[in-house]
């Protein structure tokens, strides 16, 4: 819903009743994840759920789920007879909610909307399916939950499992027994996580560093850029960048926040900032620790780095020379190689070229992570 907030509030805030279709389930090669979304207001639509294969019928479905009242979830394929009428000829498939949404059906839209804008944690469970009542809504933050899913049990099994889930910024469908049990059973209930942007921090205030903040940004990340030297580290020479940061990087990097969603990216090419920055940059957790450099420069570097006292698990992670190979040379080559080593560790591609593959393109990978823009 993160796609459609802002539309979606004004209808919310103008008192107006819309369809709001969400993918709460995917497979194969579908081309939306989890938590994309499309409202509808009359003659009005406002998002995606597949990309435009099957826009037509999601949005004749909506008008007929408000005219209802009742939620509806349709599950879309490649058609029997004909691949090109209301079907995805990519060959995936997917699971679309699509509800009537008000003031009064979700009335703690507002405040989902004023956490998602102000980066505060907050998660959205509705009941898709099973015995429990269809369409029913709980909203959960890390430090309290608004709504019901109509048993308390499950209230509590949903509120436990969503904080886990929101806590890696994780959106998917859980299943429980009637009242909460938890077995993998009948009653399915989509969680949808808005977690705060996930964070890039981009050490090193050179040409190569304003293209890789201009692609992480482009990928939905906060980026931070930081540098001890004042005169380069400008908001002028980093428009993109949320944050230009004037700071010994490693006295910079001990004093925040790293979750397993920080991408961290070196690119001082000088060993009196990279060795102490990455020096504390292996020892958080990181998801992604990369340093630029030569294959030469990257030996000296682990050389120093061992003398530091680090072990060879953590040498291990570093990502070092920075990127894949894809014989960049410009600052922004450089830059897409970098994000695509990024979106390769996220989803566990080969790094191939599509070309040369077979089967599925999109593989199975982990539960969808809401932040990239979903």
């Amino acid at each position: 819903m993160r796609d459609v907030l802002s539309q979606v509030l004004r209808w919310w805030e103008a008192g107006e009743t819309f369809g709001l279709a969400t993918v709460v389930d995917t497979f194969r090669s579908a081309p939306r994840p989890p938590g994309a979304s499309m409202a509808v207001l009359g003659g009005e639509a406002e998002g995606s759920v597949s990309g435009g294969c099957v826009e037509g019928a999601v949005y004749e479905l909506a008008q007929e789920v408000v005219s209802s009242g009742r939620p509806v979830l349709q599950r879309y394929g490649v058609s029997d007879d004909d691949a090109f009428s209301v079907g995805l000829t990519c060959g995936g498939i997917l699971d679309v909610f699509v509800e009537p949404v008000s003031a009064e059906t979700f009335p703690e839209l507002g405040s989902v909307a004023a956490s998602v804008l102000g980066h505060e944690p907050v998660a959205v469970a509705t009941i898709l399916s099973g015995p429990g009542t269809v369409g029913s809504r709980r909203v959960i933050w890390p430090d309290r939950s608004s709504g019901s899913l109509g048993v308390d049990r499950l209230n509590e099994a949903v509120d436990d499992d969503v904080r886990g889930m929101l806590a890696q910024g994780l959106t998917g469908v859980r299943r429980y027994g009637g009242r909460g049990e938890r077995r993998l059973d009948e009653l399915s209930v989509f969680v949808q996580s808005f977690a705060p942007p996930p964070r890039m921090l981009v050490f090193g205030a050179i040409d190569f560093a304003a293209a890789v903040a201009r692609i992480g940004k482009f990928l939905g990340y906060h980026v931070v850029v930081c540098d001890a030297r004042p005169v380069f580290t400008t908001a002028k020479r980093f428009p993109e960048a949320d944050e230009v940061i004037v700071k010994w990087p490693h006295d910079y990097l001990t004093s925040v926040t790293v979750d397993e969603r920080t991408a961290i990216c070196v690119l001082t090419h000088d060993p009196k900032f990279d060795v102490p920055l990455l020096e504390v940059a292996l020892r958080t957790p990181a998801g992604y620790v990369g340093a630029m450099g030569s294959r030469r420069t990257h030996e000296d570097r682990l050389a120093r780095l061992a003398q530091a006292g680090l072990g060879e698990a953590e040498l291990k992670r570093l990502r070092s020379p920075i990127g894949l190979d894809l014989g960049a040379r410009t600052p922004e080559e450089t830059a897409v190689s970098i994000a695509a080593e990024l979106i390769q560790l996220r989803w566990g591609g080969s790094g191939r070229p599509l070309t040369d593959g077979s089967g599925r393109i999109h593989g199975d990978g982990p539960v969808h992570r809401d932040g990239s823009g979903a």
